[in-house]
């Protein structure tokens, strides 16, 4: 058997993540959800409205990032000064106070992979809407599923409150409109790590262009 025939097989194949068992998949119509047949937790869903969530909140998501990088996060006032933090700042004096191995993961876990993850969502929901790039869409669902470990964005703004709760009874501490796009971009981004699976567009992705043919 050759590795293409043995990836066929296996995407045949699909094991429960609760109990471990192994199940084969089975085409269910639109809307339904196919379950475990030993502890009843449903391995997959078919539902095509997930590609315009994705489409959506993924655009949404570049939007809010944007903006949470174009301004400042935070002002802060002590003795009379001014001190304004924003992401790109923060990386920028990392590197300049030679931190570079900080700077370069920081970058990395805070804004490229978040940035990746979206327009990875984007682009896979657009090709599957329009049922094209059938190699492209796999290549991108296996990018996606090594991203999303490494998107941190949460971690990074819980460390802001953190010190800023700190700083709020030693000087003036004033939230921009960075910060609140920011609260907003984390939310989104939490949401779609949890309802929109990676599995269920993968198979999404198997149903669409096994229907047209592609």
């Amino acid at each position: 058997m050759t590795i293409d025939e043995e990836n066929i097989v296996l995407d045949r194949l699909i094991i429960c993540s609760k109990c471990h068992t192994l199940h084969h998949k089975v085409h269910i119509a639109k809307g339904k959800s196919a379950k475990c047949e030993n502890c009843k937790k449903v391995l997959y869903h078919y539902d095509e409205r997930i590609l315009d969530s994705g489409l959506a909140l993924g655009i949404t998501g570049i939007i809010l990032f944007v903006i949470s990088n174009m301004f400042p996060l935070v002002q802060v006032e002590f003795l009379g000064h001014e001190q304004y933090v924003s992401i790109t700042s923060m990386i920028f004096s990392l590197f300049e106070n030679g931190f570079y191995v900080v700077g370069i993961t920081v970058a990395f876990l805070i804004f490229i992979f978040p940035l990746m993850i979206l327009i990875i969502y984007v682009a896979l929901s657009w090709m599957m809407m329009t049922g094209q790039g059938r190699d492209t869409t796999k290549e991108l669902l296996i990018l996606l599923s090594k991203l999303l470990p490494w998107s941190m964005i949460e971690i990074y703004v819980v460390s802001i409150l953190v010190a800023l709760v700190k700083l709020i009874g030693y000087m003036q501490v004033h939230f921009g409109l960075s910060f609140w796009a920011l609260v907003l971009f984390m939310i989104l981004d939490i949401y779609l790590s949890k309802n929109v699976h990676i599995g269920e567009l993968w198979e999404l992705r198997n149903r669409i262009y096994c229907d047209k043919g592609r």
